[in-house]
């Protein structure tokens, strides 16, 4: 089946292209092509031309060849760009349609790029991240998963399982014969060293999930601490509204802020009181429920005010920042209770408390440009399934467990492993990741 998809967003532009894929992707384009013939046209080569129904001239446009398996998916692939007009990237589109393609479905072409063994399925859905990346270093990590890096690793270890494997179960094919071709030393030391390797990839989840999803981070405090302002200096814009008047935020304002190559989506909130106004009742509920689902809280206080008690036991356990502000009115206030001080209002100190808020967040973890991170929870899932069984093999094989137990283990990690690539799916794992992918790719 050939399917075909604008490939590039909906809107007015310069361009707009549109993708086929599949056995009669040259012939179909061919079709509706008026310029060389496509069929004979070498792979890799781009043609001048127009797309035509019939009589009537529908665009002209530049018809890229690439034949299977040197294409994106592994099969023949026909893009064509035209111009970019919503109206006339639809037609060549139905055009395309009705000489015989059929419309690709969500993530239909890098699919089939998997299916076609031209991607493991941890590049597959990096295609997905690095369309979707809005920080330079969710780029970097999306980049780096496309290349394989993270499939690559995964790899020399699962030899290693496999290895283990093959001689526990060659030994149960000679069990009568009391052969040990497992050295029970060699497999301990074995277990040991790709049990640490999975530590390693599964402790850099809790970045690799900043990294890819960002820090949700909310600016709470009392009304009138200053926490709009602090949103606006932040961003470098007026996102929030400013006001002397106590309780003008009454909703959660999201803003986002890119610092040290991490995306912070910043969350101004309702100043936290307990009011009679139900409208305002209603945005300190739903403060509360931002807080509870904050990577990063940063709490403010007006340095001029009393000072809170408890503050920082109700919000023990969580990356937390207790930041003194509108040091500008009191310079010489008490700055014994904070993390650190700040004036929103004229910026002093706000590139402390930006260190202070990555700091926080990463804590002595460093984001390492060459280093492979775990950025998706399918991924730390299947790492962390693939280390308890392990796990138990180890433990099995201190206790004596005949080899037969021990294949039982060492084989569900390496089922763990491959759904990780992909060298082991099912249908229902194909759908859930490619259903995210945009149409088109």
């Amino acid at each position: 089946m050939t399917i075909a998809a604008i490939a590039t967003p909906l809107g007015e532009g310069g361009i707009a292209v549109i993708r086929v894929s599949g056995p009669e992707a040259v012939g179909i384009s061919a079709t509706v092509f008026r310029g060389k013939d496509l069929n004979t046209v070498p792979s890799h080569t781009a043609h001048f031309g127009r797309i035509v129904k019939g009589d009537e001239v529908i665009d002209e446009v530049v018809a890229t060849v690439f034949r299977g398996p040197r294409s994106y998916t592994g099969e023949d692939t026909v893009e064509i760009s035209c111009h970019g007009g919503v109206l006339v990237t639809q037609r060549v589109l139905e055009t395309v349609l009705g000489a015989g393609a059929v419309p690709a479905r969500a993530g239909e072409f890098t699919e089939r790029a998997f299916l076609n063994g031209k991607l493991d399925l941890a590049q597959a859905e990096a295609v997905a991240d690095l369309i979707h990346a809005r920080s330079l270093t969710a780029t970097r990590a999306a980049v780096q998963q496309l290349e394989g890096r993270l499939g690559a690793h995964v790899a020399r270890f699962r030899q290693a399982v496999i290895d283990m494997t093959a001689l526990v179960e060659l030994e149960l094919d000679f069990i009568e014969e009391d052969v040990e071709f497992a050295s029970r030393d060699q497999l301990r030391r074995l277990l040991d060293e790709v049990t640490a390797e999975l530590d390693t990839l599964l402790a850099t989840y809790e970045t690799g999930r900043l990294v890819k999803h960002g820090v949700r981070t909310v600016i709470a405090g009392l009304p009138n601490a200053g926490k709009s302002t602090l949103l606006n200096a932040l961003t470098g814009r007026d996102r929030a509204i400013v006001s002397a008047t106590a309780g003008t935020t009454r909703d959660v304002i999201d803003a986002d802020w890119s610092h040290g190559g991490l995306l912070f989506t910043l969350t101004d909130t309702a100043g936290l009181r307990h009011t009679e106004d139900a409208i305002e009742a209603e945005g300190v509920r739903r403060s509360h429920a931002a807080l509870e689902g904050a990577d990063l809280i940063v709490y403010l206080h007006d340095v001029v005010a009393p000072p809170e008690p408890d503050v920082r036991a109700r919000y023990a356990g969580r990356p937390f920042l207790l930041v003194g502000n509108k040091t500008d009115l009191a310079p010489r206030a008490d700055r014994t209770p904070y993390d650190l001080c700040i004036s929103a209002k004229s910026g002093t100190d706000l590139e402390t408390l930006k260190a202070a808020m990555l700091r926080a967040v990463l804590g002595e973890r460093r984001i390492e440009p060459g280093g492979v991170l775990v950025t998706a929870s399918r991924h730390r899932d299947a790492l962390a399934k693939t280390r308890e069984h392990l796990s138990a093999a180890r433990t099995a094989l201190e206790a004596g467990t005949t080899g037969d137990f021990l294949a039982i283990d060492l084989r569900a990690a390496l089922h763990h492993l491959g759904r990780l690539t992909g060298s082991i799916t099912t249908e229902d794992l194909l759908d859930s990741i490619f259903s995210r992918f945009c149409i088109g790719k």
